[in-house]
């Protein structure tokens, strides 16, 4: 028998790009990762914000260099569709947690419901979840919640640009809610609960699109798996950074900037984050104008892609 020394290594590659996975019921982002990180082969990857294995839905990985840039998709707005279940409240806030409480459900009206959730919409603070996977001292918090443990969290600003219902029943309602990264969906449809005075916790939920990356354009670990062309499904680097405005350089002034040099900013541009293109509209990285006009390299690729 092989033992472990002697077991052949894994051969990789050096992929760059993003794969948008639609994410399946009951796999953490982590498994999820894992799996398509092996299906490709690729040497180093990451994800752009967990899913619970509760949530299905867009989960943008990176492979390579693309980690570099995942920040800027971590910041973008996130849409959900989340069926909300009345009068249970549980301990995680969704169908996963123990039932603490059970309450009736009033008829309530369509206009109640949307009186309700206005409240909801605009700029307010949200204190994250116990069972959320957010760190303590690196440990997430939903291992801590797991035995027992509370601790104070701060409130974090979050912003929710729609909370629209999609569907009612006697003891559900389903809606569409696009807010700022940051935001607990199990938050708000607690607090939904709360106001409502019956209680509710998520009982479905899937993220339909994280920045500009839509459901309808991802794919599933089943169709990657049957799919024998995979490598055409990567997404250049580029487009984490739709964001941003672009700039090119000439062929000298990319190469400076490659070495972390600073240069004059080609033409007048108001000072902030840029992404970088080669005078043959390759990219290169993030740079920064400076108030004083000039431009300094502040997160390059390794090479141009």
């Amino acid at each position: 028998m092989m033992n472990q020394q002697n077991k052949p290594k894994r051969i990789t590659r050096d992929l760059n790009g993003v794969v948008l996975l639609n994410k399946d019921l009951g796999l953490s982002s982590n498994r999820a990762l894992q799996q398509v990180k092996y299906l490709f082969q690729a040497a180093k990857a990451g994800h752009t914000g967990s899913l619970d294995p509760l949530a299905t839905g867009v989960l943008p990985l990176c492979f390579g260099e693309a980690t570099k840039f995942s920040s800027y998709l971590l910041d973008a707005d996130k849409t959900y569709r989340v069926t909300a279940q009345l009068g249970v409240v549980t301990t995680t806030s969704d169908r996963e947690g123990e039932v603490v409480a059970t309450l009736p459900v009033p008829d309530f009206s369509t206009a109640k419901i949307l009186e309700t959730v206005a409240g909801f919409i605009g700029a307010s603070k949200q204190i994250p979840s116990m069972y959320s996977a957010l760190k303590h001292n690196g440990q997430p918090l939903y291992k801590l919640a797991r035995q027992g443990i509370e601790l104070d969290r701060p409130a974090r600003d979050i912003f929710v640009h729609k909370y629209e219902l999609l569907a009612q029943t006697a003891d559900t309602l389903t809606f569409e809610i696009e807010c700022s990264k940051g935001t607990y969906i199990r938050n708000l449809i607690e607090d939904l609960g709360a106001k409502l005075g019956c209680g509710a916790h998520v009982k479905d939920l899937q993220r339909t699109r994280a920045g500009r990356f839509k459901i309808e354009d991802s794919i599933t670990i089943d169709q990657l798996i049957a799919n024998n062309d995979r490598d055409s499904l990567i997404l250049p680097v580029l487009c984490l950074l739709d964001t941003l405005p672009k700039m090119q350089l000439s062929k000298v002034e990319s190469e400076h900037v490659r070495h972390g040099r600073k240069i004059q900013a080609p033409v007048t541009h108001v000072a902030g984050d840029f992404c970088l293109l080669s005078d043959t509209e390759q990219f290169l990285g993030i740079g920064q104008v400076l108030n004083d006009g000039t431009l300094s390299p502040s997160r390059m690729a390794k090479f141009i892609i």
